[in-house]
C-alpha cells in the first residue's frame, strides 16, 4: 500500500513512493539519528494523515486515524453519530443506513481508502510530519538542558552578535552568553573552549534558548565540586558563597566529619585544587574560610585576612559593629571596600568596620541614632573585663593562701 503516492497512468505505484514498511524504517532511522521518540513520530504521522484528510474532505469532517506500530499500515475512519433524522451528513448517519447492531447515539466509523487522498493532501501530511519532527527536536533540546539547569556545560565560542557571545554545546546545540553575564576583562576568541553555568532555558518561536553565565556564584560552586571530591560526596559542604566576578570570591565551608579539614580539602595538595578553579575563572582569587554557627565568629572568619577584636550585633537592624586594630583597618575594608562588601554578602549582615581607637565613639554615635528612632540598646558585652576581674580574684586568693602557708611555716619554726 503506498503511503503518500498515487497510481500513475499504468496503474502502478511509482518506485520513489515509500511503502508502509519503508516508512516505518525511515521513521525509526530518524528517531535514532535525531534522538527523538519513535512513538512521538508515529503520533505525528497520525496527526499528518488527519490533517490531510480534513484538507481533502473539509475541516468539519470528524475523522480518526490509526497507524499500526509494527507494519506501518494505517487506516482513516470517518466517524459519524447514529441519529433518527440526519441534519448534517458529514457528522451524522441515519439509524436505517447504519443498520444492526447500531443504536441511536452510537458512533459509526467508515474507513476512508487511501486512494481517496489527493496529491495536495499527501503534501500536507508530509509538511505536518516535518513540523512534528522539528518540534520533537526542540522539545528534546529543551528537556536536555532543563535537566542541566544550574549546572556546568562546556562548548566552543561560535560567534559574537551585538557583544553577546554564542556558544556551540556538544557540537550541535547553540547557547547564548549575554553581555550582562560576561565577566569584564575576560576575552574569548572564536573557537576557544569555554566552561559556563546554565542560568536559564527558555522556549521561543525559534526554538529553545539556553542562557549561560560566567558571573553567577553557582559557577564557582560547581567548579569547586568538580575539583574537590569531598564536596561532591557531601563530606564537606559549602555553607555560603559571595562573589565579585573576575576579581575575588569568598566561600564558607564546613566538614561533616571531624577528621576531615574542610579548608585543606578545598585547597588540595600544594593548593592545586583551588588553583585549577582559579584558572577556570581566568585568575579570580578564591578565599576559603571556615563556617561557624555563631554569627560573631562567622563574621570574624569572613573578614579574613584581617584580624578582628570584637563584633557587636544589632539584630533589629541587621547591623554588626566590628572593631579591628588600627593598623588592620584598611586590610579589613579592602581595596575599594571589597573585603567588607564580600564579608557582608557572605554573612547576610551589614558590617560597620571601625578602628580600635574610634570604636567607642562609633558605638556611641550609632546608639544615639537608634535612640532617635526609639530603639533601646543594651550595654555592650564585657566578656574581656569579666575575664580580667576573675583573673585578679584568682591571683588574690593565691596570694592569700601563700601568705597563710608562710605564716604557718614561720610559726612552726
Amino acid at each position: 500500500m503506498p503511503i503518500f503516492g498515487e497510481k500513475n497512468g499504468n496503474g502502478k505505484v511509482s518506485t520513489v513512493q515509500a511503502t508502509d514498511e519503508r516508512l516505518i524504517d525511515v521513521l525509526q532511522s530518524i528517531a535514532n539519528e535525531r534522538n527523538i521518540s519513535f512513538e512521538m513520530l508515529l503520533e505525528g504521522l497520525e496527526a499528518a494523515l488527519l490533517t490531510a484528510y480534513k484538507r481533502h474532505y473539509g475541516s468539519e469532517a470528524n475523522a480518526i486515524v490509526i497507524v499500526d506500530r509494527q507494519t506501518g499500515e494505517y487506516k482513516v475512519y470517518h466517524r459519524r453519530t447514529v441519529v433518527e433524522n440526519v441534519e448534517d451528513p458529514k457528522l451524522e448517519i441515519s439509524l436505517q443506513k447504519a443498520g444492526v447492531p447500531y443504536q441511536v447515539g452510537d458512533f459509526y466509523d467508515e474507513e476512508v481508502k487511501p486512494k481517496d487522498f489527493g496529491r495536495i493532501a499527501a503534501q500536507t501530511a508530509k509538511q505536518v510530519i516535518v513540523q512534528r519532527i522539528r518540534e520533537a527536536e526542540r522539545d528534546t533540546v529543551y528537556n536536555k538542558y532543563t535537566r542541566k539547569l544550574n549546572d556546568l556545560v562546556t562548548g566552543t565560542v561560535q560567534r559574537y552578535e551585538q557583544r553577546n557571545m554564542y556558544v556551540l554545546l556538544e557540537g550541535r546545540d547553540e547557547a547564548i552568553l549575554p553581555l550582562s553575564e560576561q565577566v569584564p576583562g575576560e576575552v574569548f576568541r572564536i573557537g576557544d573552549f569555554i566552561r559556563a553555568y546554565v542560568l536559564d532555558v527558555r522556549k521561543s518561536p525559534k526554538g529553545p534558548q539556553v542562557v549561560l553565565s560566567r558571573t553567577a556564584e553557582g559557577l564557582v560552586q560547581r567548579l569547586l565540586e568538580l575539583e574537590v571530591p569531598e564536596l561532591a560526596n557531601g563530606v564537606v559542604e559549602i555553607m555560603a558563597l559571595a562573589r565579585e566576578p573576575g576579581v575575588r570570591s569568598k566561600v564558607a565551608v564546613r566538614s561533616h566529619r571531624p577528621e576531615v579539614d574542610p579548608i585543606g580539602a578545598c585547597l588540595g595538595p600544594k593548593s592545586s585544587r583551588i588553583a585549577n578553579v582559579s584558572d577556570n575563572l581566568r585568575g579570580e582569587k578564591i578565599d576559603i574560610i571556615p563556617w561557624a554557627p555563631e554569627m560573631p565568629n562567622f563574621i570574624m572568619n569572613a573578614l579574613a585576612p584581617a584580624k578582628v577584636i570584637s563584633v557587636e550585633l544589632f539584630e533589629e537592624d541587621g547591623v554588626g559593629l566590628v572593631t579591628v586594630p588600627d593598623y588592620q583597618l584598611s586590610l579589613a575594608i579592602g581595596r575599594d571596600g571589597q573585603n567588607v562588601r564580600l564579608a557582608a554578602r557572605l554573612t547576610g549582615w551589614r558590617l560597620d568596620i571601625t578602628s580600635e581607637t574610634e570604636a567607642e565613639a562609633t558605638r556611641e554615635r550609632y546608639v544615639a541614632e537608634r535612640a532617635a528612632r526609639g530603639v533601646e540598646t543594651a550595654p555592650p558585652p564585657v566578656v574581656e573585663e569579666e575575664a580580667e576581674e576573675e583573673e585578679v580574684a584568682a591571683d588574690a586568693e593565691l596570694i592569700r593562701k601563700l601568705e597563710e602557708f608562710r605564716r604557718e611555716r614561720l610559726g612552726s619554726e
